[in-house]
């Protein structure tokens, strides 16, 4: 018997334009933060040492942010798929998914439940073309496995 197929995705694209954006609000709000000297103007206030730093720190926290939308992957395998999303995460046995969906003009793909709900996969984008389909293709061959597993262990045969 051969070892049962475990499934890694992964966005690609979403994930270059985060890291990059990341990096570039760092870079700038650091710029911003070196230019904030003296006083702020005919008022009363200057900018002081403290000003600059939250500066960068507020860069750095907005890199947080964009970085969370590096955090999707679906893994899947025998026994079922978990799916983790920017915000959230499920963990489902093959019994409960009837389908895998990708639709014309949809951003990602989707499990189809039986009870009719729709679990988002973010991990599996359009923009990324070749890999999602290939991605969606991997996860129904797993499902179309357990359902094979299921009619040969049915009663009656």
């Amino acid at each position: 018997m051969s070892e049962p197929e475990l499934i890694r995705l992964r966005p690609r694209r979403i994930r270059l334009v985060c890291w990059a954006s990341a990096a570039a609000l760092v870079v700038v709000f650091t710029l911003v933060a070196t230019s904030l000297r003296g006083p702020t103007g005919d008022g009363y206030g200057t900018f002081q040492r403290g000003d600059q730093l939250a500066m960068v720190g507020l860069g750095i926290f907005g890199a947080l942010a964009f970085l969370l939308f590096t955090r999707p992957r679906v893994e899947a395998d025998a026994r079922g798929v978990r799916v983790r999303n920017v915000l959230g995460s499920y963990e489902l046995p093959w019994e409960v998914v009837r389908g895998i969906r990708f639709d014309r003009g949809a951003p990602w793909a989707s499990l189809e439940l039986h009870d009719d709900d729709l679990v988002p996969i973010v991990a599996l984008q359009a923009a990324d073309k070749e890999l999602a389909v290939e991605g969606v293709r991997a996860l129904r061959r797993l499902h179309q496995a357990h359902l094979a597993r299921l009619t040969e262990n049915a009663p009656g045969r």
